[in-house]
């Protein structure tokens, strides 16, 4: 007699084995024709120049966090507004805390320059700079 979780063990092992015989089967009888145009990197239909190994700009990444997280609070408040008659004023109280705390945060993104996209950079003063009385 199997228990509870040994049926769960046996999902996982029957869901593993069926992923690897599919990976398989794949790699048994695709094409493989590799050769130098196939290898090169994607950009367009543009020659790729340089190295495909370039550091991206932090300010992609913190944009797009900003944009997931504002699409998943829409998510949360178009239920509520189906549904907002019969939910009350306490969950109009408990929307409201939730659209201010969004907001601040969301303050908090653009007084800190996160949304700009192009920012100026910031002076960094060397140590001649700082020498008083040396003469320029």
């Amino acid at each position: 007699m199997v228990s509870e979780f040994g049926i769960v063990l046996l999902f996982f092992i029957l869901g593993f084995v069926f992923v690897a015989i599919g990976l398989s089967v794949a790699a048994l009888i695709r094409p493989s024709h590799p050769n130098a145009i196939k290898n090169s990197t994607y950009e367009c239909g543009e020659m790729p120049i340089g190295d495909t190994w370039v550091r991206f700009n932090v300010r992609f990444y913190v944009i797009a966090l900003v944009f997931l997280l504002f699409d998943v609070e829409v998510v949360f408040l178009l239920p509520w507004a189906v549904v907002f008659k019969q939910l009350g004023w306490f969950a109009f109280i408990e929307m409201i805390i939730f659209v201010v705390i969004l907001m601040a945060g969301f303050a908090y993104v653009w007084k800190k320059g996160d949304l700009e996209w192009d920012r100026p950079k910031p002076y960094i003063p060397k140590l001649e700079d700082l020498v008083i009385g040396k003469k320029k």
